[in-house]
Order: C-alpha cells, then sequence, then structure tokens
C-alpha cells in the first residue's frame, strides 16, 4: 500500500482512472485539471468518463480530489502528466502537453518524480519536456526524478483494467526507473525499458500494430466484397489456426485516439529525420477511407432497392468508435454521416450510450427508442454491437446495413 501525495495533471479517460486505482492503494490523490466542469463533477462525487464508476468516486472521499489551482502540484511528491496529445490534421499538436509541463514546472521542487504517461513519438520527455522542467533550475536525474510510462486504457473493456495490465517504464537514470517502477507496483506489474525512449516507442509499436492490421482485415473486405466472398465466415476459418494467425475483423472504420491519432506522431517524427514509417501511413490511409466505402455501399444498397439516397433515412446505431462506451472521438459515424447528408439522406441514431451526434458544422438526432427508430428508418446501419442492443429487434428493420457481421438475414447486407 502506498503512502504517497499523488498530484494527477488530467484527470479525463487516461488519468481518472489511475488516479482512483492509486487512492484505493492508500495514497493521497489530488487532480489538477483546467476543466472545471470536470473538477467539479469529480468533486461532486461523479464520474465524467465510463472507465470509473460514480460509485468508486463516491467511496475514496478522503483519498482523492480535483481542483483547478495548479498549485496544489507544489505539495505533492510525485506528479503524473495525462495531458491530451491530439493531432492537428496529421500533424501531432503538443502544445497542451507542453503546457502542462510548463504548470508542473512552476511548482516543481527538489526530490519529486515526475512522471509522464501522454501518448508521443520517441525522445520527447527528454528532447522536449525535460528542458522545460530544468528551467525550475533544478536537474532531472540530480534533483528530480523523470520517467515515462505511457498510459494503457482501453474505454469499454471490462476484462482488463489497470490491476490486471502491466506497466511499461523508463526512467531517465536508473534510480529514476526504480522509483517509477516502485510507485506503479502499487497497482500493477511493471516492466522496466533501457530507458524513455524505449517506453515511448512500445506505446507507438502497440498501436501501429493494431492500425496496421485492423488495415488489412479492412481493405481485405473490400476485396472479398469485390468477388463475392463472407469476410466475415473467412476470417473465421483462419481463426482456427492455433499458431501464426491473431484474428482482427473488418469495421467501418477507427475511432478512440490510440489507433488514428498515435501513429501519426512517429510517422511525422520520421519524415522529420527523412525517415519513412511506410506501413504506418498507408494502414493510416486505408483506416480513413473506410468510412466513406460504407456510405457508398449504404447508398448503392439503398438505390438498389428503387429508392434515391436523396429524402431516405437512414438510421445510425451506435455512434462511439467502438462497443459498450461512451466515447465518441474520431467515430466512424461522423463522417459516415456527413458523407449521406451531403447526398440529401435524413440520417437519425440510437445510441444508449450517446443523446445525439455532434461535430463541427452538422448534428444527427437521436431516437430515443430502438423499435421507433428501426420502424422509422429506411436503412439501418448497425456500426457497433453494443451489448445493451436488442439484435432480434434490430434484425427485424426493413433493411439492414451490419458493419459488424452480427445479424444474418435475407434484407440485411453485410460490410
Amino acid at each position: 500500500m502506498g503512502s504517497h501525495q499523488v498530484g494527477m495533471v488530467g484527470i479525463g479517460y487516461a488519468g481518472l482512472p489511475l488516479a482512483v486505482e492509486l487512492a484505493k492503494a492508500g495514497n493521497d490523490v489530488v487532480g489538477f485539471d483546467i476543466d472545471p466542469s470536470r473538477v467539479e463533477t469529480v468533486n461532486g462525487g461523479r464520474s465524467p468518463v465510463d472507465t470509473v464508476t460514480d460509485a468508486e468516486i463516491r467511496s475514496l472521499r478522503d483519498t482523492l480530489r480535483a481542483s483547478t489551482d495548479p498549485d496544489v502540484l507544489a505539495g505533492c511528491s510525485i506528479i503524473v502528466i495525462c495531458a491530451p496529445t491530439p493531432v492537428d490534421g496529421d500533424k501531432p499538436d503538443l502544445a497542451p502537453l507542453t503546457s502542462a509541463v510548463e504548470t508542473v514546472a512552476g511548482r516543481l521542487h527538489a526530490g519529486q518524480l515526475v512522471i509522464v504517461e501522454s501518448t508521443t513519438h520517441p525522445g520527447t520527455t527528454d528532447g522536449l519536456l525535460q528542458p522545460i522542467l530544468e528551467r525550475s533550475g533544478l536537474l532531472a536525474g540530480v534533483d528530480f526524478n523523470l520517467a515515462y510510462s505511457p498510459e494503457r486504457i482501453d474505454p469499454g473493456n471490462t476484462r482488463y483494467r489497470i490491476g490486471n495490465t502491466p506497466r511499461v517504464v523508463g526512467g531517465l537514470t536508473p534510480a529514476c526507473a526504480e522509483r517509477a517502477a516502485a510507485f506503479y507496483r502499487q497497482v500493477t506489474s511493471v516492466h522496466v525499458t533501457r530507458g524513455m525512449r524505449e517506453a515511448e516507442a512500445a506505446k507507438i509499436l502497440e498501436n501501429t500494430y493494431r492500425q496496421v492490421n485492423i488495415a488489412l482485415v479492412n481493405e481485405f473486405s473490400q476485396l472479398c466484397h469485390g468477388m463475392g466472398i463472407d469476410v466475415w465466415d473467412t476470417v473465421a476459418a483462419a481463426a482456427t489456426k492455433p499458431y501464426g494467425f491473431q484474428p482482427f475483423w473488418p469495421g467501418a472504420g477507427v475511432g478512440g485516439h490510440c489507433i488514428p491519432a498515435d501513429p501519426l506522431y512517429l510517422i511525422h517524427h520520421a519524415g522529420t529525420l527523412g525517415m519513412a514509417f511506410q506501413v504506418a501511413e498507408t494502414a493510416h490511409r486505408i483506416n480513413e477511407s473506410m468510412p466513406g466505402w460504407v456510405a457508398d455501399r449504404i447508398t448503392k444498397d439503398i438505390e438498389e432497392q428503387g429508392g434515391p439516397i436523396g429524402g431516405a433515412t437512414v438510421l445510425l446505431l451506435g455512434i462511439t468508435y467502438k462497443p459498450n462506451t461512451d466515447d465518441v472521438r474520431h467515430t466512424p459515424a461522423v463522417p459516415i454521416a456527413e458523407a449521406l447528408l451531403e447526398r440529401g439522406a435524413k440520417v437519425i441514431c440510437h445510441d444508449p450510450y450517446v443523446d445525439g451526434l455532434s461535430w463541427p458544422g452538422g448534428r444527427i438526432e437521436s431516437v430515443p427508442d430502438l423499435a421507433d427508430a428501426v420502424r422509422e428508418a429506411d436503412l439501418s446501419v448497425l456500426l457497433q454491437r453494443h451489448d445493451l442492443f436488442d439484435l432480434d429487434l434490430i434484425a427485424r428493420a426493413r433493411r439492414l446495413f451490419d458493419a459488424t457481421g452480427s445479424i444474418r438475414a435475407d434484407h440485411s447486407v453485410l460490410l
């Protein structure tokens, strides 16, 4: 059990679950966030993310609190930075991360341990962030410890949580690594890398592995469609091989932050060094094209049924980026909806986790009752198979386009 004063910079999808587990382990944790509503939610005993329950927040009133005041970090012995690292187009945006580190640097004192969890390209922690921290007049590895440990949070995954997901830790020095490793061993097992760059690279590799394999099966699904082959049956058959094959399944597109955004950090960084990360670049293009291909398939199916896409009502079922979560970051539902709306379709949605879907310049409304939604639509499109969905009810749709391979019926079309 721990007894550290821990400052968590950023209490979103990555920071809050770790803050909760550290508080359960006996640490005194304060979450610093620039979002007042998120801070108010946590201090009110509620969770702003679906990876933590309200009950967990309420049970930790004595050891977990949140604040918009960065000065709370000055009293912490360990500071963990979970700032977002978005992309602007195809270019990484490190401004939120560097801003968070500048905030920490202004409260840094000797003896502290600073850990960066934000996903970024190798060399960021020692090449960009360490100099910012050392503006305090303190030297990393001498006056304070510095380490990198990439977050491993999978929204909607109830099987693997922080406690049974090993942590990768890399330190500026062996002493930095060991102190950070001991800190994380309070809540899970730890793998220590040779340095921080190896830990940064490991995170990019994990997500690029998924990006590439999903792109493979997504492009393969397009080939199968053109040849009249059932891609779902084909992948299931290949998955019977007990060695040398791991099944990945096609879908309407990738979403979240890890797959569509994280590999771009290494692609961009490699470019600045005069190198190319070609397999990741190709995989990114394939996965980004999937929503457009799905929209084309939907349009063609409606037209083949004798009705123009203009004026047709299309129901999108499951508008989050993956099943069993309310996370809509980079959801493929947005580009699909945009394409259909541009062609004159009326697009509605139903999702037990999300009330409608908004994006800059557009919004589609939610039909609260699933039966009403299915009844209203000329074509229903199953994008995510939430466990809360009644598949028997969805199967009674007038016409169904299934991007999940879940429903087999005469009136349904598989991806």
